[in-house]
């Protein structure tokens, strides 16, 4: 195995120089980085909140609130498809965490349950025939209509999920690299925002659920009968920030959801140059929103988000093109935040903050600067340990390659935008103490080959042959730990787990393979006759 081959000089040269590269950006100013020609890297190492400081949220999806509102829309689709069908009922609505409905003609009762188990709900998954909803016949000629506690526990689990990628969409927005969004328990998530300084603008942002819903308003109503509560069973009462009409009736079923937008950023109206926010509908939202604005030309619609009213103004002709703007009293930063909630989605349920902290860069710095003396300690315990034990040309040859394997790391970890925390520095001088296992293991096999008689290349090259199957085994069981750690891990587990992972794979080059041809080098040049470990 000792050989000066051309493949492997090729190779340590070539990790060497490509480590280099991506590692220098983490020790040039960022005017020298910005500055640096296209093809050239430019990333650097990502500090996570223990470094750098930033903000930590631990929110809490309210599914209580999800359950609240399907049951509310629920109870709009019975009344519509009743309605549908010509079925006369009363008493609709919420009971006890289900919907009940009397039908008034008792001939109709059987009418209504079959069109009511026949239209309501989706299959339910993982059964046969089976529905998400139930409807049962009571007393007193009324239907009791409840979703099947399988499917409420799944739509939880999955408003979990989606909130989740929500918020990193949003988080993402910001600007904010590599957040730490995770999942704790059955209904919370945690969120670390590395560099986030405003933690109340980026609870704001990850918040709001940003439900944009376009409704058409009810000018059925007046003022004085919207004041006195009496609302169409259809329509409800919404807020507006409007001090000639603080409150706007408006029917209850979308026309038109934010679900169908495609695309929404902040700009400035083209006659006032106040900041709006425009948007575009795909395919289906623009033909839903160019035929009920066709339909309804001189009256009014709502634009309504999180159940306030943003703005309603009146449809002077059809909108077909897909697109159009918001205006409110926005200011540009708002503005901004609302394209950017647009664009993200909406929580399918709202987020409770239920614990709010900021680390400052000052602690970062603390544990920075802990950091470091931590690693050059460690590192220098290495490079006397190794002089003292193979001398001043082995353990030099070991410390060089230990040094080329901390380079590959930053390198490694600037290329992959990992984010380096603390736990990962204690991964990191991990790796630097575990490296010189493989060359422990290389210069103790010669050593043993050379007391057994055995000529100087001989014994190099028994040195390195024979331990391999050692150091393979040694660092697939630690890389294996690693990849466990870093599925199963959170934050920081997980910062340490990918540290110790890259760590893994380039201490087996560098102990190896630069050690041996670094070794041939010196084998070629001089032709000891003894080997300096002996």
């Amino acid at each position: 195995m000792l050989t000066l081959s051309r493949w492997k000089v090729i190779l340590v040269v070539l990790a060497v120089v490509l480590g280099a590269l991506f590692a220098l950006p983490n020790v040039l100013p960022a005017g020298v980085r910005a500055s640096l020609p296209a093809f050239m890297p430019k990333q650097t190492l990502n500090l996570g909140l223990d470094l750098q400081g930033g903000s930590h949220l631990l929110l809490e999806v309210d599914t209580a609130a999800l359950r609240r509102e399907r049951l509310t829309n629920l109870v709009e689709d019975v009344r519509l498809n009743l309605r549908n069908e010509q079925i006369a009922f009363t008493d609709l609505g919420v009971a006890g965490g289900e919907v009940a409905v009397r039908i008034t003609d008792p001939a109709q009762v059987q009418p209504a349950l079959r069109v009511l188990r026949n239209t309501l709900g989706v299959p339910l998954a993982g059964t046969v025939g089976g529905r998400d909803i139930t409807v049962a016949t009571g007393p007193d000629q009324r239907l009791r209509i409840a979703f099947v506690p399988e499917a409420l526990e799944a739509e939880a689990s999955r408003a979990v999920d989606q909130s989740i990628e929500i918020i990193r969409r949003r988080v993402d927005e910001l600007g904010t690299r590599e957040p730490s969004i995770t999942r704790q328990g059955t209904n919370r998530v945690v969120v670390q925002a590395p560099g986030e300084s405003d933690p109340e603008r980026l609870k704001d942002v990850i918040g709001q659920t940003a439900k944009l819903t376009f409704q058409m308003v009810d000018d059925s109503v007046g003022a004085a009968e919207a004041a006195a509560g009496r609302i169409p069973p259809g329509s409800e009462l919404l807020p507006q920030d409007d001090p000639a009409e603080p409150f706007v009736v408006v029917k209850k079923r979308s026309v038109v959801t934010g679900e169908m937008l495609v695309h929404a950023n902040q700009g400035f109206h083209p006659e006032n140059g106040q900041p709006i926010v425009e948007f575009r509908f795909n395919g289906q939202g623009a033909r839903r929103f160019g035929e009920v604005t066709s339909q309804n030309i001189g009256k009014r619609f709502a634009i309504v988000l999180d159940r306030k009213v943003i703005s309603a103004p009146r449809i002077n002709s059809a909108i077909t093109g897909g697109s159009g703007y918001i205006e409110g009293n926005f200011t540009p930063e708002t503005a901004n935040d609302l394209a950017l909630l647009l664009r993200a989605g909406a929580l399918p349920a709202p987020l409770n903050v239920e614990e709010q902290r900021t680390v400052s860069a000052e602690l970062g710095a603390d544990s920075i600067q802990a950091g470091k003396i931590s690693t050059a300690i460690a590192f220098a315990a290495i490079i006397v340990f190794m002089v003292l034990a193979y001398g001043l040309l082995f353990g030099g040859i070991s410390i060089l390659a230990l040094l080329v394997n901390g380079l590959l790391i930053i390198a490694a970890m600037s290329l992959t935008q990992a984010t380096l925390t603390l736990p990962g520095i204690a991964g990191l001088i991990l790796t630097l103490a575990v490296a010189v296992d493989a060359n422990v293991l290389i210069y103790e096999r010669m050593r043993d080959e050379v007391r057994a008689g055995r000529s100087v290349i001989s014994a190099m090259d028994a040195g390195f042959s024979r331990a391999m199957s050692t150091i393979i085994d040694a660092n697939l069981t630690t890389l294996l730990a690693a990849l466990l750690m870093f599925q199963f891990g959170a934050g920081p587990v997980k910062g340490f787990a990918w540290t110790l992972s890259i760590g893994v794979l380039t201490s087996v080059f560098t102990a190896v393979l630069i050690t041996q041809v670094l070794l041939a080098v010196w084998f070629r040049a001089t032709r000891p006759k003894t080997l300096p470990i002996e």
